[in-house]
């Protein structure tokens, strides 16, 4: 059976995973419990998850090879607790050498970096959806220069592993803008995740809408720096031909936050 693809917000830093104190106390709840019932309300179970997230960026795509990767404790200034936290799901080098090929083939030059560890985009996430960190997962860079063509077409050339149990995630905000939140970026949030939903959700005209996301209401105050809304590129070129739908969406920190799924079957 063939997986969709998903594009998840990650959250600040490690924020279900610490009394939340910059808000209230429930501000990721929801998040939370949508990102535990991601791999459950899957149509089966992954084999492996390859993830793209949206702090990991070479000169070109560069996979996770090691069996057992680390954690990256790539966030700042939270609580000591939160540099202790575990997830030990093993990697995967032949996912690895699958990803490397499938790239290849399509034409781009790749890279592989066998000690890279996890970083906060993927542990902080996936140890919400897959607790017992049983299955393996694999880490794929972003492209420097950020260009969505290349992302998207990286996504079709990586679109066979959905037919080969592998569950592909884009791991990002759909807003991030670290100035950006507060109640005076509520509405401009709120416009900015409408016209992502629309553009996501026809595949006949969503790589022309992606590739000039620059040109959607409020843009550039949603991603002063576009790393963290790209993963969702690699997610949508992985579906090319099928719908894209809002599966989750929220308010936190006072901005609109949503999770796209492409692909796969009709969000309830």
């Amino acid at each position: 059976m063939r997986l969709p693809t998903l594009f998840i917000p990650h959250g600040a830093g490690p924020c279900f995973f610490m009394d939340w104190t910059r808000g209230p106390a429930d501000t990721w709840d929801r998040t939370a419990e949508w990102l535990k019932s991601l791999v459950a309300n899957l149509p089966e179970r992954p084999k492996a998850i390859l993830v793209i997230s949206g702090h990991w960026e070479e000169p070109q795509f560069t996979v996770q090879t090691g069996e057992r990767p680390p954690l990256l404790f790539d966030y700042y200034g939270f609580p000591e607790e939160t540099y202790r936290l575990t997830f030990g799901a093993p990697g995967s080098p032949a996912l690895a050498a699958r990803v490397r090929a499938l790239l290849s083939a399509a034409g781009f030059p790749t890279a592989e970096d066998h000690d890279r560890g996890y970083d906060h985009g993927v542990f902080i996430p996936l140890k919400l959806a897959t607790p017992q960190a049983d299955i393996p997962v694999v880490q794929l860079s972003l492209r420097a220069g950020l260009d969505p063509a290349q992302h998207l077409a990286a996504g079709r050339a990586l679109a066979p592993l959905r037919d080969e149990g592998v569950l592909i995630v884009g791991s990002g905000m759909s807003w991030h803008n670290m100035r950006g939140f507060s109640p005076a970026f509520t509405q401009k949030s709120a416009r900015f995740d409408a016209w992502l939903a629309q553009a996501v959700a026809d595949p006949a005209t969503r790589d022309a809408a992606i590739t000039h996301w620059e040109d959607a209401p409020y843009a550039r105050e949603a991603h002063p720096r576009e790393e963290h809304l790209v993963p969702l590129f690699v997610a949508a070129g992985a579906a090319e031909g099928e719908a894209g739908r809002v599966a989750f969406r929220d308010t936190a920190m006072d901005v609109v936050l949503s999770g796209y799924e492409f692909g796969g079957r009709p969000v309830r």
